[in-house]
């Protein structure tokens, strides 16, 4: 797959661009039906299957302090998009002057000029330029006089919902993993850095990799069945995440206990991957009472992949 970093300052070298708009956060069931068909078209008319997308998320830029929860790093989001066989990432660097393109100017400019598209595919719900104006009459409309073809993907109702990323936001803050997953066809999880700890783990017989996410989306304080995954390998974890409450009052944490694993992990990046949510947090009489509650989800999750 390749990859565009900066659009309107690359020459784009793939021909027939079959095009699709959008953040594509966590790219979930309902993107993936875009996706699906945008590599069908391109399959059928001998086409790119091409995503362009924006650097910060739009409403990053617009409102940094009160920016979208993002479900996917960007390096994850590109993985996926490789995997559903999309060939080239167009990657538009959202800035005030993109921001203040109108409309019918953005479809001239960088769907035309720029990418050549030779079909446009998205979802009810797109919109582009400034003001968010753009949306599937304009590009229907303005289509033939730039050459490209415009269809539109219905959006995806699953248990009586349309799937969007803010649903499935709002599901991984609530702690709801498995409503996460059959939203997004895949295991929620969290990629970081482990950085260094205060070492109240290994003191108490549980060594934890303390995460640093890359990506704001944390799922609700907890303890939870989780795998890591580090270097390649996988293990069993049990992850708390919360303040602790027992021992101190302090920032929220991300602490994955990996099972029968007692390596120094400090600087290296882990993915986090979610299963289930085993219990809320909370405060114990006693440090040995977590302790032994501590022992009890462990337990819980060499069990539940012991039975899997």
């Amino acid at each position: 797959m390749k990859i565009y970093e900066n659009l309107l300052e690359e020459i784009l070298d793939a021909k027939n661009l079959v095009l699709t708009i959008g953040s594509f956060d966590g790219i979930h069931l309902g993107h993936r039906r875009i996706l699906d068909k945008v590599v069908e078209t391109a399959r059928v008319n001998g086409g790119t299957p091409a995503v362009l997308t924006m650097r910060p998320h739009p409403r990053e830029f617009f409102s940094p302090q009160n920016a979208p929860n993002l479900l996917t790093t960007e390096a994850r989001k590109f993985a996926i998009l490789e995997s559903a066989n999309i060939e080239a990432v167009c990657v538009l660097d959202f800035n005030a002057a993109v921001a203040a393109i109108s409309a019918s100017e953005f479809v001239r400019t960088i769907i035309h000029k720029t990418c050549h598209a030779k079909a446009v595919v998205v979802g009810h719900d797109c919109r582009f330029g400034r003001g968010a104006e753009g949306d599937i009459t304009l590009l229907k409309r303005l289509g033939p006089e730039y050459g490209f073809t415009t269809e539109e993907v219905p959006p995806l109702i699953i248990d009586g919902e349309r799937v969007s990323s803010t649903l499935i936001r709002e599901r991984v803050l609530q702690g709801d993993l498995q409503g996460v997953e059959r939203l997004l066809g895949r295991k929620y999880s969290i990629v970081g850095e482990v950085v260094t700890g205060r070492g109240l783990g290994q003191k108490f017989g549980f060594p934890t990799a303390n995460v640093q996410p890359h990506h704001s989306a944390i799922p609700a304080q907890g303890v939870y069945i989780a795998e890591a995954r580090v270097a390649g390998e996988t293990f069993p974890a049990a992850v708390n995440i919360g303040i602790a409450p027992t021992i101190r009052q302090e920032d929220l944490t991300i602490e994955a206990h990996l099972l029968d694993f007692d390596e120094d992990l400090c600087g290296k990046e882990i993915d986090v991957i979610f299963h289930d949510r085993i219990r809320p947090e909370k405060k114990f009489g006693s440090v040995d009472e977590l302790i032994a509650q501590i022992g009890r989800d462990v337990d819980t999750v060499r069990q539940y992949f012991h039975g899997n």
